[in-house]
């Protein structure tokens, strides 16, 4: 017999009443995580520098239910994340109970080559803007009661890869910063957890098969496949919602086999 205080599997999953907000939101795996909590019965903030594609975007998520909002965002500023904050709480009449640190960049060129500007701007958005726009909605969470967080790293960050020190580096930063937010906020009720997802189609991950690398990295997948999108909609569901619980500073991939392919 179900005790009372016993959900059923499918009711864990419901993000209705909930505010999630999403960074990276206007195209690729953010943009796909986004519809997905708003299918899951959350209002959406979609936030990312084009604004007005996330304003044209959350336009599209309302007619599914719920609300949504476009909003500017920029990460790599800490006057547009202040901004955008505001612009959210604002708006929903309440701090984001979930947030999907999903903004970020990525730069395939050998170590030697790569210049100083480079690296500035990759670790600007994929580490420092993924910080300083966690920190602020951790804050805002303590003060309403508690949140989740999901830091979107990546396999790159668990592995090396070729071409890829900059971003390895920057998402390996992100899994660690990931470890010790879950560590220092769990006692307010804050969960963080790293969702890495490994070789995933989208327009990011066009530049690797434009460079020809498509055949190589799949046969270094168990599964022979690259992911998609959707394939990551499950693990962030879970991390979103109270079926994940009692999970915080958790390294969660999601890579088809990846990064346990034999030597």
């Amino acid at each position: 017999m179900q005790k009372n205080h016993d959900k059923p599997v499918g009711a864990a999953f419901d993000l209705s009443g909930k505010l999630v907000m999403v960074s990276g939101a206007s195209s690729g795996i953010g943009l796909h995580l986004a519809a997905a909590m708003a299918k899951a019965g959350a209002d959406v903030a979609l936030c990312a520098r084009r604004t007005e594609r996330v304003r044209q975007e959350a336009e599209h998520l309302e007619a599914l239910g719920g609300q949504a909002l476009g909003v500017a965002l920029d990460v790599t500023s800490v006057d547009s994340i202040d901004q955008a904050m505001h612009q959210v709480q604002q708006h929903f009449n309440r701090a984001p109970d979930v947030l999907i640190n999903c903004a970020g960049v990525a730069l395939l060129k050998p170590f030697l080559e790569q210049t100083p500007e480079e690296l500035d701007a990759v670790l600007n958005v994929n580490l420092r803007g993924a910080f300083l726009l966690a920190q602020r909605t951790a804050a805002a969470m303590v003060e309403q009661g508690g949140g989740s967080i999901i830091n979107v790293a990546s396999t790159a960050g668990i592995r090396p890869g070729g071409f890829l020190s900059s971003y390895g580096a920057s998402k390996a930063g992100l899994i660690h910063l990931s470890k010790v937010m879950a560590f220092e906020l769990a006692r307010y009720k804050v969960r963080v957890n790293a969702l890495c997802p490994g070789n995933i189609e989208t327009d990011m991950h066009k530049e690797f098969e434009d460079a020809g690398f498509t055949e190589a990295l799949v046969k270094r997948i168990p599964q022979r496949r690259f992911g998609t999108s959707q394939d990551l909609v499950g693990a962030a569901l879970l991390l979103a919602s109270e079926a994940g619980s009692y999970m915080t500073g958790a390294v969660l991939t999601v890579d088809g086999g990846q990064t346990v392919n034999s030597l």
